[in-house]
């Protein structure tokens, strides 16, 4: 591995690295690291899966956009820091290597030169001179040289006695440099140069050693690597400045490549709600041929193909209508001839062959049952195709559920809690078929008695009763017709809602049935699917309030009982709007909505 450097004139040859460029004559700063094997490493394993549960939850949280630009900006740290990591570690070892060859080397040749060139015992200012003479190179390290005069004293021959002297050199690289190996084939010197790096208050230094063969003296350098360092700081600043750049460009390159992807995807959501919103025309503009293209073509043929079934649909929906329509008002005529003779025979009842007067009756009844049904499917009819309007006025409520109690007999049934002097402004005719359904109703499934209360709800949600000075009802209904004590002056409630409650005391509704009682021919009991009514009752009774911008709700009480809840506005005049005319047709009896009541029971 070393070769010796034969001396000039009276001197020994120098023991000298003929490798100075590789590692084996480095000697080891410290130990190698020791594994951590203490019980937090432990712990810290098994928190390691925990976050990175968290963080990808995280993700999942945050915007795709977001999602984009974390995954690009990662990647690019991650490449950047690897890359700035390489190349720093590469330059580092190319900087020291080529400063500590360099030296050396100079070493090397000048301890040959110089320290070669003395006596075996040389005196203490021969080898103080060959120290400065060696300290005086291009490199511009600080030199020790230590060797025996002719008394067999040691003489110490030191250029910066303040930064080098034997004691500030290693113990391990003075005891390898003072070791003498055995001479082979393979190993032709006793003696090698070694060095190491060390830190002197914080400088960086390199410390080499190697002893003159023969007896000669021991030389040693010390060679500060701070500019060494201060280069390579530079060095790490810069590869920092680059990667907080790369991170930056990747951060905008990814914006601008999430916008593009996103885009589309946008457009794309923006369309799915126009769809769902009953826009069937919408359409997205189909550019390129990559993946979100595709997607786009798929999203019109799918639009394409619901557009083309709903017409389809609406198409019968609206075949479906005319044909009741069309229906009903034919069966008005035949009806109408039939209800008189039915009314004659209901005359004549009493006076018929008794064997007869069961089938009149039975005709009869019947005749009623089918005229209801054709009112109620003219009424429905209308709903479904929008052509239902309001005729609003000024009613006392009070007055109103009075009225519809007494033209149907039901006074002795039926305990009213309500105030005069409730004043809103609805369609009189429309707030009777609600009513009448509702407590026909209640009478018909429920059990007795039927309480219906009636009270005002402000903006804010709060339930009152009709302010001081008005009459109250009392607890049973007034003769129709019959006129309140006071009135407020102000008339009907510019806002707040008016809430009518239907209570009865029957076993209530089955709790499979209670979804489904406003249903339309829905009956509760499969073992009666005839009865009275024709199972329209309680839809139209809904029908009604939605057209005042209201709502009908049913539930059971824990007392027992079911009750039925109409929520209805104040003042009806805004969903009303210019148009006062009801459409043709309109008129009904007053106890139409009492029949097919048991829509919901």
């Amino acid at each position: 591995m070393c070769a010796a450097a034969a001396g000039q004139g009276r001197g020994r040859p120098v023991v000298a690295d003929a490798d100075p460029y590789g590692p084996r004559g480095r000697l080891p700063a410290g130990h190698p690291a020791v594994t951590d094997g203490s019980p937090g490493a432990d712990d810290r394993a098994r928190r390691l899966p925990t976050f990175r549960r968290r963080a990808a939850g995280l993700l999942r949280w945050t915007s795709l956009r977001m999602r984009l630009v974390f995954v690009f900006a990662l990647v690019a740290l991650t490449a950047a820091v690897s890359a700035s990591g390489i190349a720093y570690w590469l330059n580092r070892n190319t900087v020291l290597e080529r400063t500590q060859n360099a030296v050396l080397k100079d070493f090397r040749t000048a301890l040959g030169e110089r320290a070669g060139a003395l006596p075996v015992q040389p005196r203490c200012g021969e080898l103080q001179d060959a120290a400065q003479q060696m300290a005086g190179g291009p490199q511009n390290y600080a030199v020790l040289l230590i060797g025996t005069d002719s008394e067999g004293k040691e003489c110490v021959a030191a250029t910066d006695r303040k930064l080098l002297t034997p004691a500030s050199v290693p113990a391990s690289l003075r005891t390898a440099v003072d070791t003498a190996r055995p001479v082979d084939d393979a190993n032709r010197f006793s003696h090698h140069l070694y060095w190491q790096r060390k830190e002197v208050g914080d400088v960086p230094y390199l410390v080499a050693g190697a002893k003159v063969t023969g007896g000669g003296p021991t030389g040693y350098l010390m060679k500060s690597l701070a500019t060494e360092r201060q280069d390579l700081n530079s060095l790490a600043w810069s590869l920092g400045i680059a990667t907080a750049l790369a991170l930056v460009g990747s951060a905008l390159l990814a914006q601008a490549a999430a916008t593009m992807v996103l885009r589309p995807v946008q457009r794309l959501g923006h369309a799915a709600r126009q769809l769902g919103e009953g826009r069937l025309e919408t359409r997205l503009r189909v550019t390129g041929t990559d993946e979100l293209a595709d997607l786009s073509r798929t999203f019109n043929r799918t639009a394409e193909q619901v557009e083309q079934r709903v017409e389809e649909l609406s198409a019968r929906e609206a075949a479906s209508r005319r044909f009741v329509a069309d229906m009903s008002h034919e069966l008005r005529t035949p009806l109408t001839a039939i209800t008189a003779v039915s009314e004659v025979l209901e005359e004549e009842a009493d006076s018929l062959d008794p064997m007869i007067e069961p089938a009149v009756r039975l005709v009869v009844s019947e005749t009623r049952r089918l005229n209801d049904l054709v009112e109620n499917l003219m009424e429905v009819t209308r709903f479904d195709a929008g052509t239902a309007r309001l005729v609003l006025d000024d009613v006392d409520v009070a007055d109103q559920v009075t009225a519809c109690i007494d033209a149907r007999a039901w006074l002795d049934a039926v305990e009213l809690d309500a105030d005069r002097g409730i004043v809103a402004r609805l369609d009189p005719r429309r707030l009777d078929v609600i009513l009448a359904n509702l407590i026909g109703n209640a009478l018909k499934h429920g059990g007795s008695p039927v309480r219906v209360s009636i009270r005002t709800e402000d903006a804010a949600g709060a339930e009152h009763r009709c302010p001081p000075g008005a009459v109250r009802a009392g607890s049973s209904a007034a003769p129709s017709g019959a006129e309140p004590e006071e009135r407020p002056a102000d008339g009907p409630a510019p806002g707040g809602a008016l809430l009518i409650r239907v209570r009865d005391h029957g076993p209530g509704i089955p709790e499979e049935v209670l979804p489904h009682v406003f249903d339309r021919f829905y009956k509760a009991s499969a073992s009666r699917p005839r009865s009275d009514g024709s199972g329209l009752g309680l839809s139209i009774a809904l029908e009604n309030a939605h057209i005042h911008g209201g709502e009908i709700t049913a539930a059971n009480l824990p007392e027992g009982g079911a009750v039925f809840t109409l929520r209805l506005p104040m003042d009806a005049s805004r969903l009303a709007g210019d148009d006062r005319a009801e459409d043709g047709g309109a008129s009904r009896e007053a106890d139409d909505g009492a029949h097919g009541a048991e829509g919901g029971r």
